[in-house]
C-alpha cells in the first residue's frame, strides 16, 4: 500500500455496501478504489485537481471513445445536424408552455 494512503473508517448504508461490492466487482478493483474514484470525480467538480489516477481514467475514456468510434452504424444513417429544425423546436416548446401571470 502506498504511503500517502490514510485509512479512513466510514459508515454508509447496507444497499451502498452491496452496490460498492457489485461495482468494485465489475470493474475488477477494491471497494477502496471505488470510493477514491468517487472522491476525485466529486472534487473535480469543484476545480480541485484530480489525483495521478486522473490520466488512466482519461486513457480508459479515450479507449472507449476509439472503440465507439470504430463500430459500425447501428441503425441507418447517421444523424445529420440541422440547426433551423432545433430552433423551430425550441420555440414550439417555449409556445406550449403555460404563461405565468
Amino acid at each position: 500500500m502506498p504511503t500517502d494512503m490514510v485509512r479512513k473508517q466510514i459508515y454508509i448504508r447496507r444497499q451502498q455496501q452491496n452496490l460498492l461490492r457489485q461495482l468494485a466487482q465489475m470493474r475488477g478493483v477494491s471497494e477502496a478504489e471505488i470510493i477514491r474514484r468517487a472522491i476525485d470525480r466529486e472534487t473535480s467538480y469543484q476545480g480541485i485537481p484530480l489525483s495521478e489516477d486522473s490520466h488512466t481514467a482519461l486513457e480508459e475514456i479515450l479507449k472507449a471513445a476509439f472503440a465507439r468510434r470504430d463500430q459500425p452504424a447501428t441503425a441507418g444513417e447517421p444523424y445529420h445536424f440541422n440547426r433551423a429544425e432545433l430552433y423551430e423546436e425550441q420555440r414550439n416548446r417555449r409556445s406550449s408552455k403555460p404563461q405565468r401571470e
